[in-house]
């Protein structure tokens, strides 16, 4: 290896194993984006090409799951991975190949953002692959950051309607994980509000002004920026509120307005 390759291979890197948007607006684009805004570099696992615009999602192509975990594999091998970060995933299969990677890699952290379905309302992950993702990946990443649908969903439980009921379905879903930060952003209300629980810790709120402003990614962003603190070595607490204020940051300069229904 060439040594200028050798000196970038020792920096701190996220493996972001995702899948890609043609529009730019979600998946890898907003991954990479992130990561390297936060001063780190990524390598990939491409799970999934995608066709999309910023309404629809026209066509997704699954990689197949053994090349999925060949790339993780080789982005091991290459460099100094210091977390994980999981999006899109597809199969219950791809599951299971990223799963056996990872079980190789205990020491690295994983934030895993259960991507079910796109903005726009087109299932991402197959209905089959839903058990296998809370039996078999959710309990050995580090966080896990679902947003109120993919909450009630992960939960089998109907939307939340209340903050009551979400903090419910928030608790169920502690019980099995080490971490879950629930997005409010899916919430109403002047404050959007994300909660972070851990088994036998308190809950703790973070708390931002809600924005009249939408923008595509913003899980991926925020899942990618905890991820990026986390291999600097911040504790979780401190990531979760770095990367809250890394979207918030980005909505307040965003041009997009949210459309008034």
């Amino acid at each position: 290896m060439a040594g200028g390759d050798g000196a970038v291979a020792m920096m701190p890197h996220v493996l972001i194993v995702a899948g890609s948007d043609s529009s730019g607006g979600a998946g890898l684009v907003r991954d990479i984006e992130t990561v390297s805004t936060l001063g780190l570099r990524s390598c990939l696992a491409v799970t999934a090409v995608t066709v999309q615009t910023h309404v629809a999602v026209e066509h997704v192509q699954l990689m197949p799951p053994e090349l999925v975990a060949t790339q993780m594999r080789a982005a091991f091998d290459a460099n100094l991975v210091a977390a994980v970060k999981i999006g899109m995933l597809g199969t219950a299969a791809a599951i299971e190949a990223v799963g056996a990677v990872l079980a190789s890699n205990r020491q690295v952290p994983v934030v895993l953002d259960p991507v079910l379905a796109s903005t726009s309302g087109s299932s991402l992950l197959a209905d089959d692959a839903i058990d296998a993702l809370t039996r078999d990946l959710m309990p050995i990443c580090r966080l896990v950051t679902p947003n109120l649908v993919e909450l009630a969903r992960l939960t089998g439980s109907a939307p939340a309607p209340d903050e009551e009921e979400a903090w419910r379905q928030a608790d169920e879903l502690s019980r099995t994980v080490r971490a879950v930060l629930v997005k409010g952003g899916h919430a109403q209300g002047t404050r959007c509000i994300d909660v972070l629980l851990q088994p036998n810790l308190p809950a703790v709120r973070f708390e931002a002004p809600r924005l009249p402003r939408g923008m595509r990614g913003t899980g991926c962003m925020l899942s990618s920026a905890v991820a990026a603190s986390l291999a600097l070595g911040a504790s979780l607490e401190a990531s979760v509120s770095r990367a809250k204020q890394y979207v918030f940051d980005a909505l307040a300069s965003s041009k997009d307005i949210e459309p008034k229904s």
